[in-house]
C-alpha cells in the first residue's frame, strides 16, 4: 500500500509541475477583445491581467462617455472571457477535464 501512496504522491508532484509549466505559459500568450467594430481593443494576458487597452480618437467624444465607457467594458470583458477560454482549453488537457477541488483555477 506504501508504493501504491507513493506513486500517487510522484504523479501529484508532476501534474504540479506541468500545471505551473503551463500557467507560465499562459502569462506569455495574450488574447484580445475588441468592441465598436475594433475602435476600442483590449489585450489580456491567458492568465487574465489586462495588458493593454487601446482606443481610436474618433470615439473620444466629451459628449459620449458613457458609449465610450460601454465599449471599453465589453473589450475588457471580451478580452477576459478569451483569456477564460485559453485556460480552460490548455488546464482541459492536464486534469483531463476534470473540476479538481482545491486547484483555484481562475474559470
Amino acid at each position: 500500500m506504501a508504493k501504491g501512496m507513493g506513486d500517487m504522491l510522484k504523479q501529484v508532484a508532476k501534474m504540479q509541475r506541468k500545471m505551473e509549466e503551463m500557467q507560465a505559459e499562459l502569462a506569455s500568450k495574450t488574447v484580445e477583445g475588441s468592441a465598436g467594430g475594433g475602435m476600442v481593443k483590449v489585450t489580456a494576458s491567458g492568465n487574465q491581467d489586462i495588458i493593454s487597452i487601446k482606443i481610436e480618437k474618433e470615439v473620444v467624444n466629451p459628449e459620449e462617455v458613457e458609449m465610450l465607457e460601454e465599449l471599453i467594458l465589453s473589450a475588457v470583458n471580451q478580452a477576459k472571457e478569451k483569456a477564460a477560454e485559453l485556460q480552460a482549453q490548455m488546464m482541459g488537457g492536464l486534469t483531463g477535464g476534470l473540476n479538481i477541488p482545491g486547484l483555484n483555477l481562475p474559470f
